[in-house]
């Protein structure tokens, strides 16, 4: 198999972030790499500069604003089509990522720790400089539950710490589900779930990503001895209350689909009363924050 790495990235006019994105990538990694930025629609010209800046860069252009997944799979489908020739890993990674220093090596060398491992994620920091909980269990029905009802009106809940994971020291270990932001995957355990489920447009397709490979026997191995700088906030801040709508959407569509019974019909019942209640609070708060802001 091939030494060259493959990394995607799906673009929607990113801005500055994608050069440093791009220049970090550096010292991430001793091995050659390949950017493919899956471009939804980007007005922004970014992508296109890149290209001419970066020589390891690749244009996919999706067609229309797919959503994160979908764009991920075409890419996938389009740059390594052939898993006899290809790398028998690949990275997705958001393009408002920074590289710490090995950080790609790092889970690399994981990965050969842990063969069972579907993928693995490295440790998070905010722009802050503090840890980002991208490491989490699948949200079961009381813990992930309580966190979605009394998250935004109590932050210190013990069911979201919990969920969360917030107050476990990072060490290597396989976990429920790894932050979408930067993931180290495997060909044969994306190939085997068929890659990210397309109904999500976007957040959730992350904790399904991970909830399927556990399923089929895989594991996502947290590898904090990888470190990387996200800032989330280039992209939910955007437009915030659509954004969290979405995010509630993705929610329902998520926990729904692992309560499919007739007699679960109550509860999905109860899932999407819950959550409507919710996301009217976040993002009616979100709405009067950004109209406060303009002002």
């Amino acid at each position: 198999m091939s030494d060259e790495l493959v990394v995607v990235t799906v673009t929607y006019s990113p801005g500055p972030h994608l050069d440093r994105f791009l220049a970090t990538m550096a010292h991430a990694t001793e091995r050659p790499v390949t950017v493919v930025m899956a471009d939804n629609g980007s007005t922004d010209g970014a992508p296109e500069e890149a290209l001419e800046r970066h020589p390891n860069t690749r244009l996919f252009r999706t067609g229309a604003n797919l959503g994160y997944g979908s764009a991920v799979n075409r890419a996938v489908a389009e740059y390594l089509a052939d898993p006899a020739t290809d790398s028998e890993f690949f990275i997705v990674a958001n393009p408002d990522v920074q590289w710490g220093p090995r950080s790609i090596d790092a889970m690399l060398e994981a990965a050969a720790r842990w063969p069972r491992a579907g993928a693995l994620g490295p440790l998070i920091r905010d722009p802050d400089g503090s840890v980002y909980p991208s490491a989490r269990h699948q949200p079961s029905l009381v813990r992930g539950g309580m966190h979605a009802v009394v998250g935004p009106i109590w932050k210190s809940n013990p069911w979201t710490a919990a969920y969360r994971q917030e107050r476990t020291e990072p060490s290597e270990r396989p976990v429920g589900w790894l932050s979408g932001s930067c993931l180290l995957l495997r060909r044969a355990a994306f190939d085997q779930v068929q890659g990210f489920d397309e109904r999500y447009f976007m957040y959730m397709e992350d904790v399904d990503l991970g909830d399927r490979l556990n399923g089929a026997g895989w594991q996502n191995v947290y590898v904090p001895t990888a470190e990387i700088l996200h800032d989330k906030g280039h992209s939910t801040g955007r437009d915030p209350a659509r954004n969290l709508a979405a995010h509630h959407v993705s929610t329902y569509t998520f926990l729904a689909d692992r309560h499919r019974g007739w007699w679960q019909a109550p509860l999905r019942w109860t899932f999407k009363s819950a959550l409507a209640a919710r996301s009217r609070l976040v993002v009616g708060k979100a709405r009067r924050s950004l109209a406060k802001g303009t002002r």
